[in-house]
């Protein structure tokens, strides 16, 4: 087997130029080059890129999911990308041999469809939403998990090639659970590797109440799309009772119950429920599909 080829995807909607060229050249320092790097100007128009890197600007902004999809589908015509690496823009690669790790996890595993970084701030802190298992307690324990960080990963092509690219109705949030749990349905796997870093400063996102909105929606279209009809219903009251219990402001309740019913009356795409196998596989790795 040939040496996995690592492409790069950064969204961008031109409000962090500082922050893009500092990403872009931790990328340029790895040790092991990618084959190609993206940025997408998604909705904005973009600053002025280093030497070699690819740029695609969008009349309009399609949201992490569409923008996404646009780099992803722009490597692949590239036709020498195996495994693409999706970074946030206001991220920095602190450690050079990112990629080379990368190649070597992928190279090892042919299932390996998923690998999700660790997000620290400047501090070296990891908050405990950004650790993709329920016992989040100690962040540099790394294993198979179920969902992944969309501020720093990679995913196969090949995986992607078979199960599809991001759900654009998602817009923003939870479109890395859909996707994660497609791939576990179509027998991949997905890693926590915590040696692998992305620096991100530390934000809340809950700072808007399109947040509530979206994550609610969304929330009832993974369930509508991905779970076998009896666990639809455990699922969507189970995160009731969670965002119930953890929401402190009016505001934002109201806005999630109306991206709530949102989601119950609008359309999200295929629905194609889960085997009872993977049901059983993610349970296995710590993390039913109730919670």
């Amino acid at each position: 087997m040939t040496r996995p080829r690592v492409g790069v995807a950064v969204l961008t909607m031109g409000n962090r130029p500082a922050e893009l060229r500092a990403l872009l050249d931790s990328v340029a320092k790895q040790d092991e080059p990618a084959a190609r790097v993206v940025v997408v100007g998604n909705g904005a128009p973009l600053p002025e890129l280093p030497e070699g890197v690819t740029g695609v600007e969008l009349a309009e902004n399609l949201g992490v999911s569409g923008g996404r999809n646009v780099a992803m589908e722009r490597l692949r015509e590239f036709g020498d990308v195996d495994v693409l690496v999706d970074l946030d823009d206001d991220g920095l690669l602190i450690d050079a041999d990112v990629f080379r790790r990368i190649a070597d996890l992928y190279a090892a595993d042919p299932r390996l469809g998923i690998v999700s970084f660790r997000i620290a701030d400047e501090t070296g802190e990891t908050q405990r939403r950004h650790v993709p298992r329920l016992r989040a307690k100690d962040p540099m324990r790394g294993g198979l998990v179920t969902t992944f960080l969309g501020g720093g990963h990679a995913l196969s092509m090949a995986m992607l090639e078979r199960i599809g690219g991001w759900p654009e109705e998602f817009f923003f949030t939870h479109e890395e659970t859909d996707l994660a749990w497609r791939a576990l349905d179509d027998g991949w796997k997905v890693l926590y590797e915590p040696r692998l870093l992305l620096q991100h400063p530390k934000t809340s996102p809950a700072r808007h109440a399109v947040y509530y909105r979206m994550t609610a929606r969304n929330r009832v279209w993974l369930a509508k799309r991905n779970l076998p009809a009896p666990l639809v219903p455990l699922y969507l009251g189970s995160w009731t009772a969670v965002t119930l219990l953890r929401t402190r402001s009016g505001e934002g309740l109201k806005a999630w119950a109306g991206g709530f019913a949102e989601g119950v009356r609008q359309p999200c795409g295929t629905r194609k429920p889960m085997r009872w196998s993977t049901v059983w596989r993610m349970t296995r790795l710590g993390r039913p599909p109730v919670i």
